[in-house]
């Protein structure tokens, strides 16, 4: 299958806000059932060039036709002592899951944190039942930081979220 890894556009709205619909999805972000498209649309332009910074992984069909099969963010700190944090997030479409796509989308925010925005620290949160997700951050270099309880609302139980973290060494 032959996808591209590009910027997030206005046009992609509607793949995104299916993405984060899905059941698989849904309760690992922290996105309610009622979110609308436009909602999603609104978030992807109301985005500041300088502190977020967005890809998408889109996938050529079968039918000569694109779709937009996985989205990666990172967003910067907005305090001035923290200009070399920021917040990283991901999903993927779950007919995607397991050829390379997150990994890609991931090493894409990875690059451009490390060898164009000189930051230091990537760190997101990961719902403690989504072991899954850790492992995968884990294999990109990220660390288990701390455990925050009760922190979310899954499927309507509160669940911790796990804090983690990759730190540049070489940057620091």
């Amino acid at each position: 299958m032959q996808y591209t890894i590009r910027p997030v556009c206005e046009n992609d709205a509607y793949d995104i806000h299916e993405i984060r619909l899905q059941a698989e999805v849904l309760p690992n972000i922290l996105s309610v059932p009622s979110e609308t498209v436009d909602a999603t649309r609104n978030w992807l332009c109301d985005t500041d060039p300088a502190s977020q910074h967005i890809f998408v992984a889109e996938a050529q069909l079968d039918d000569g036709s694109a779709k937009v099969v996985g989205i990666a963010s990172m967003t910067i700190s907005g305090r001035l002592r923290q200009r070399h944090v920021a917040l990283a997030g991901i999903m993927l479409h779950k007919d995607y899951h397991g050829m390379g796509i997150g990994t890609n989308l991931m090493k894409q925010l990875i690059d451009l944190a490390d060898n164009w925005l000189n930051l230091v620290r990537l760190e997101l949160d990961v719902l403690s039942v989504n072991e899954g997700a850790m492992r995968f951050y884990e294999r990109l270099g990220f660390e288990r930081e701390g455990v925050k309880r009760m922190d979310t609302v899954r499927l309507g139980k509160y669940v911790d979220s796990v804090l983690m973290a990759r730190i540049n060494y070489e940057r620091a």
